[in-house]
């Protein structure tokens, strides 16, 4: 059997924690995965790609669990050469499991799924007029969001909880500062968020609560054949 997807994390690979959620909707003899920083310790990745003031910050995490603060501009150089490396090896689809923004990633033939380009939209299409909270694991992100989310009917809010070190009280806050601010949708706006982070809010607000992971897995899954 011949495997043409191919997961991206700008993490180390294969990402445990968000795995079983991907693979209800993806066949798992079907797609390999790979990650930015596969092979680094944790100095490397603090040497290679922390983040310099004034630059956007990315949240990921190492494969024994350790969040990662990254620079956005040293992830998208290094994004780009696994890329290429990746359609090198023949995959057809590249699937990159972060939602952050990058303006200038590319394939030569393959097909590039980026979250940043495919989620704004089909939210928008689907709250139309409500207003949607989002959360996000850092402080930074919320400002570099705004633009974003900025052809959102109506502006958003936004609350903080990292997927990676919140605890319950950290959702607790979040949930209630989304209510607070009026939010009728949340949409949990990184990778790194699953099925346990979604249902506490949902169950908590009573309002509907995406996970960015399971709107791009379920259209990756329509693109193996």
């Amino acid at each position: 059997m011949t495997i043409s997807l191919v997961t991206l994390t700008i993490g180390q690979s294969p990402r445990s924690d968000i795995l079983p959620l991907l693979l209800e909707h993806l066949p798992a003899d079907q797609v390999a995965h790979a990650g930015l920083l596969d092979g680094l310790t944790l100095t490397d990745v603090e040497q290679q790609y922390a983040p310099t003031p004034g630059e956007t910050v990315l949240v990921s995490r190492m494969i024994s669990g350790e969040q990662v603060r990254l620079s956005g501009p040293k992830v998208e150089q290094g994004l780009q050469r696994k890329i290429n490396a990746l359609e090198e090896q023949g995959y057809d689809t590249i699937l990159l499991l972060c939602t952050g923004e990058f303006g200038t990633l590319k394939t030569q033939s393959a097909l590039l799924l980026e979250p940043d380009r495919i989620i704004p939209p089909l939210v928008r299409a689907i709250v139309q007029q409500h207003k949607v909270g989002i959360v996000v694991p850092v402080t930074e992100q919320i400002a570099e969001q705004a633009n974003k989310w900025r052809n959102l009917d109506t502006p958003p809010c936004f609350a903080v909880a990292s997927p990676y070190l919140a605890e319950q009280a950290d959702l607790v806050e979040a949930g209630l500062s989304l209510q607070e601010q009026g939010a009728d949708v949340v949409v949990l706006d990184c990778i790194g968020y699953h099925q346990q982070h979604r249902d506490f809010l949902q169950k908590m607000l009573g309002i509907p609560v995406l996970l960015s992971n399971v709107l791009v897995a379920k259209l990756a899954a329509e693109l193996i054949v």
